[in-house]
């Protein structure tokens, strides 16, 4: 028979466990708000309710971590998305937003694409698309080996497509095992709910297709994740990095930051220090992966030396930003 104390152990944990999943989230919509709770000065970009309790998805502007809180907990004082620009703009939030703003005219790779370029390493992005094949599971582990004496948990970000995220949930639950193992540090990009890809002309394809509704392709995957136990992170990857200026403006207009990658590793692309590094995780791009386990089994000597390390995208821009 379980002991009193344990029993109470394992109902915090179970709590606990159940709070980071919202199975019956409602009314999830954009929302800004100047949020405060004692020192703490954050701001909301969502609001919904789960379980008949209202929460926020809340940013902190200088250090951009996001996490999500029940609303009653904060003093709140709405505001519209020119409020928070003009409120925030010295921190690292909006001028991050003003970056990527600079190249919307792109047809790929707009958005931040170099985030750190001071420092000796990387800052890893893995893209998972739709696909039928299972995660490549050989490019985390082989990170979790590779820096284990050096950097635990090794920073990365993932972008998950959601339908990527309904189909292989098995995977998923193994990375959010890494995570709670301590074994890597994930910041999780929204990639789109559906991924849509045709064989159309790069101007009528992607986020560009005919009937595109990109209020679904953002909002729908962020509540996905919420429900898989996912914090959404502030940053947005457009599928195929594929945009255009009105796509990217209303992507920044949701409080997000669309970031690109100067080095597509399947592409050819050569990462220099600093670089955001892109590989495909889903099985679909054999050439990137083998060409990242190339790559660290080059630096193999640096990495000891800690001369080459993961940067994690967040603190990458912190530190270039807010000086």
């Amino acid at each position: 028979m379980m002991k009193p104390k344990f029993l109470l152990f394992f109902l915090f944990l179970s709590i606990n466990v159940f709070a980071q999943n919202f199975g019956n989230i409602k009314r999830y919509k954009v929302n800004y708000a100047l949020a405060i709770k004692g020192t703490e000065r954050l701001i909301a970009i969502r609001s919904f309710v789960n379980d008949n309790q209202k929460y926020l998805l809340l940013v902190d502007p200088h250090n951009l971590n996001t996490k999500v809180e029940l609303a009653g907990h904060y003093s709140l004082s709405n505001l519209d998305f020119g409020n928070v620009q003009a409120i925030f703009k010295k921190s690292v939030y909006i001028q991050a937003m003003d970056i990527a703003l600079k190249n919307d005219r792109q047809m790929q790779n707009a958005g931040i694409d170099h985030a750190i370029p001071r420092e000796k390493g990387i800052t890893l992005t893995i893209d998972l698309c739709p696909s039928h094949k299972n995660l490549d599971r050989i490019i985390f582990q082989s990170l979790i080996n590779e820096f284990k004496k050096i950097e635990q948990p090794v920073p990365l970000a993932v972008s998950a497509s959601g339908k990527w995220v309904l189909k292989h949930q098995e995977d998923l639950k193994w990375l959010k095992k890494m995570v709670s193992q301590k074994e890597l540090d994930i910041t999780w990009i929204n990639h789109s709910y559906n991924h849509e890809v045709n064989s159309l002309p790069l101007a009528e394809n992607f986020l560009l297709a005919k009937n595109t509704d990109l209020a679904i392709e953002v909002l729908e995957n962020e509540k996905l994740m919420l429900k898989n136990g996912l914090i959404p992170s502030l940053f947005f990857r457009f599928p195929g990095l594929v945009s255009d200026q009105q796509v990217v403006e209303k992507t920044i207009a949701y409080g997000l930051i669309p970031i690109g990658s100067d080095a597509w590793l399947a592409k050819g692309q050569t990462p220099n220090a600093g670089s955001i590094v892109l590989i495909h995780g889903n099985g679909n791009e054999e050439f990137g992966v083998k060409d990242f386990i190339q790559l660290l089994k080059t630096k193999q000597i640096d990495v000891k030396n800690k001369q080459w390390l993961m940067f994690d995208l967040r603190q990458g821009l912190e530190k270039e930003l807010e000086k």
